[in-house]
């Protein structure tokens, strides 16, 4: 796997923060990238206008480049819808912020939607529905304003502005709760904020996020998952893959000589646990160091001082693993389930498909062939 530039060569008389713009801004379109962004777009168009997406993978898998370029690719396709209604919005994207309390500020949250929106700029609309005919009101609260008026106005924005989907990043701060509130009432607010405005709200997140999937039958049937994986280095096309995306980010780093990514991937491997996203900001933090000395090359030495601890890895991988877990159906939760509804059990094996085990009531035989005809008995001879 030969490595070449694929930079401009004046790049390199560039300074140094130019440079290291140039690989900040490079993102790889890997295969794990692609095929979630088309499921995602596909659940997005697809669902009904009140469902809630539940984008689930590691931490630094690339979710936020993922909710970019949905960005990016819906605001493409609106191009014709707002040059003829310019008030109109293709998305809305917003952080959940942790906050500092430990308890997440619904009212912020609300007050970051707006501003997502413009609405700070916008200092009077007609409210729509019955309401028509009616004054002028004014979207924004005032800083004092309690938490309901803020919701309020985040509902009549999302019905004034008709985005396709509404973006939520770092989404599992939502679990941050005040002691004594139901998990169920944090997703509540969401949901009814879904359903008022007709809204389809992706929750972008790590996998801290399963706790939100199953808190209710009615929400169950309303959300989607797309799960954003790693990539596995036990699966023959992951490791590929992956060393793939270390000849693209070797091709794109400024340097003089290039650096030999390839040649030590399973230490890239190793601290990044298969997460692009992870390696990217590795990669980033090895190159500005390396810049700011002056160096022609980048080394194994320069990537093992910008490397996580093996504790950082452990605890990342830990987490993954759990998460891919709870994420993997098995077929004795399948059995389980179709005894519930009355069918037959199934039985799974590694190398086969599922098959049905038939079930016998009480009382009931098991199938068998019966003798037929008299039995001939054998007479012993002298």
């Amino acid at each position: 796997m030969a490595s070449r530039s694929d930079f401009p060569a004046t790049l390199l008389n560039a300074p140094p923060s130019a440079r290291l713009k140039h690989f900040q801004e490079f993102t790889v379109a890997h295969p794990r990238l692609v095929d979630t962004k088309d499921r995602l777009l596909a659940a997005i168009r697809e669902c009904a206008p009140n469902s809630v997406i539940f984008v689930l993978g590691p931490t630094g898998v690339g979710k936020t480049t993922l909710r970019a370029r949905i960005e990016q690719i819906l605001t493409a396709e609106s191009l014709q819808e707002l040059e003829a209604d310019p008030a109109r919005l293709p998305v809305v994207s917003v952080e959940a912020v942790a906050p500092p309390s430990g308890n997440f500020n619904w009212r912020d949250h609300f007050r970051r939607m707006l501003y997502a929106m413009d609405e700070p700029l916008i200092n009077r609309k007609r409210k729509l529905g019955p309401e028509s005919c009616g004054p002028d009101v004014t979207f924004m609260p005032g800083p004092k304003a309690p938490g309901g008026e803020y919701h309020h106005a985040v509902e009549q924005a999302l019905q004034y502005r008709r985005p396709r989907v509404v973006l939520v990043d770092e989404a599992q701060h939502l679990a941050k709760m005040a002691s004594g509130r139901r998990l169920l009432d944090q997703l509540d607010v969401i949901k009814s904020i879904a359903n008022r405005t007709g809204t389809v709200h992706a929750l972008f997140g790590t996998y801290d996020l399963l706790a939100f999937r199953n808190l209710s039958a009615q929400l169950s049937r309303r959300s989607v998952d797309v799960h954003f994986c790693r990539y596995r280095v036990d699966n023959a096309e992951d490791r590929k893959t992956f060393l793939n995306v270390l000849c693209s980010f070797e091709r794109q780093m400024p340097l003089p000589e290039p650096p030999e990514l390839v040649a030590n991937w399973e230490f890239l491997y190793e601290r990044s646990i298969g997460c692009v996203g992870v390696l990217k900001e590795w990669l980033v933090r090895t190159l500005a160091a390396a810049l700011g000395r002056g160096s022609a090359k980048l080394t194994l030495r320069d990537l093992m001082a910008q490397a996580l601890t093996i504790s950082q890895c452990e605890k990342m991988l830990a987490e993954v693993t759990e998460g891919e877990a709870r994420l993997t159906e098995s077929g004795g939760a399948r059995s389980r389930f179709r005894l519930a509804l009355g069918l037959s059990a199934v039985e799974t094996d590694q190398n086969t498909p599922a098959r049905v085990l038939q079930r016998t009531l009480p009382g009931q035989r098991h199938a068998k062939r019966d003798p037929i005809g008299t039995p001939v008995l054998a007479h012993a001879t002298s």
